[in-house]
């Protein structure tokens, strides 16, 4: 049986969607141009409009931030403080029964808290609770910018259906900097600590990099299944060096010692993987294809993998989609929401002109964002 065909629950020992809710109330406090808001959340379309610079965007990278990593601007902790405040912050959600929140505190800017439910957790530990994945305009260029930002953006698909992904890209990197912490130690070094390190670091990268393959084929199936709208269909593939098992890629990276401490890195494993994608009915090249062809691309992905998660779980992801709908025309635009709805995710939009929602055909939260003040509409 091909792997696409397998059901959801059976791709992943960890998948873990039981926690999944949408959100029911996003309180901020010192996040950018924000003292103190609250956003009660009472359907599943949340529209933000207002001139550009009031803090729309600013309340999506507040949600971004309930997920791990670094959020939709991939800003430092202490940039996203308050400039006029006490040089901390905090963005907490409602999620059914949960209430999850991340920031930091002003005598360590520089370190990131998170809580679940009272409780200190790590921030990969939100991927139990939410699944964001967000559209940007900066996002315009993925296709032709470094790898680094395309793996990001595939890990946060996985994590989508994948929960567990996020610790092992966490634990993945936390192996993957103390091997080269110790390779770069002038001391010696006991030959088995970074044995030890290296069983840590192959074992967490194939577990992310099996599961990226997984995402990867079961989108693909659910890209062509959806084809024919009036998005295009993109083609994924995964690019980069891979290894039959752990014992494999753990062997490679013992061997591979000497060249990596000349390097002062690690050249080989997932961390060097790129996501490659294909405009399938032009055979070419998403980096080739135009501006606006790449951005239709993106949309597909993301109505695609939405789509795939609200088929195999009851949790679908949350969409955050920044000015989104600008550059689309009426006909795209009612394709759009016809199929936000469909999927049943939980979708933030923001704009400054608030007639470009009114065919969304749903219940919506209104907000207009004034200069960091928010009123419901």
């Amino acid at each position: 049986m091909d792997q696409t065909d397998v059901p959801c629950l059976a791709l992943s020992p960890r998948l873990c969607m039981a926690l999944r809710m949408p959100i029911t109330r996003l309180t901020l406090e010192n996040f950018r141009n924000y003292g103190r808001a609250r956003l009660d959340i009472d359907g599943n379309f949340v529209v933000l409009t207002g001139n550009n610079g009031a803090g729309k965007t600013n309340i999506l990278e507040a949600v971004s931030m309930l997920a791990p990593g670094r959020g939709l601007r991939r800003a430092a902790l202490s940039d996203i403080a308050r400039s006029d405040g006490p040089g901390d912050f905090s963005a907490a959600a409602h999620s059914g029964p949960h209430i999850f929140g991340t920031g930091i505190d002003a005598s360590a800017p520089h370190r990131r808290l998170t809580r679940i439910n009272g409780k200190t957790a790590a921030t990969s530990d939100l991927s139990d609770y939410l699944a964001i994945i967000w559209l940007t305009p900066a996002m315009d260029r993925l296709f032709i910018e470094n790898a680094a930002g395309r793996r990001n953006f595939l890990d946060r698909l996985v994590t989508a259906l994948f929960s567990g992904h996020a610790r092992d890209v966490a634990r993945y990197e936390n192996a993957r900097r103390e091997r080269g912490r110790l390779l770069g130690d002038d001391k010696a070094v006991d030959p088995r600590w970074i044995d030890a390190i290296e069983s840590q670091m192959a074992e967490a990268g194939t577990e992310l990099h099996l599961a990226r393959t997984r995402l990867i084929a079961a989108l693909n199936q659910q890209l062509r299944s959806d084809a024919g709208s009036v998005f295009p269909t993109p083609e994924l593939t995964l690019s980069g060096e891979v290894f039959s098992s752990g014992a494999a890629f753990a062997s490679a990276l013992r061997q591979n010692r000497p060249r990596d401490r000349a390097a002062g890195r690690s050249l080989t494993g997932p961390h060097r993987s790129d996501l490659v994608i294909r405009h399938a009915e032009k055979d070419q090249p998403a980096s080739q294809c135009s501006t606006g062809e790449q951005k239709a691309m993106l949309f597909a992905i993301v109505l695609s993998h939405a789509q795939l998660i609200a088929d195999r779980s009851n949790a679908p992801p949350v969409l955050l989609l920044d000015e989104v709908t600008a550059h689309l025309d009426a006909h795209r635009r009612a394709t759009l929401f016809s199929r936000l709805i469909d999927s049943g995710s939980q979708v933030w939009l923001t704009g400054t002109d608030a007639e470009l929602f009114t065919g969304i055909g749903a219940p919506l939260c209104h907000f207009h964002v004034n200069g960091g003040r928010l009123s419901r509409l």
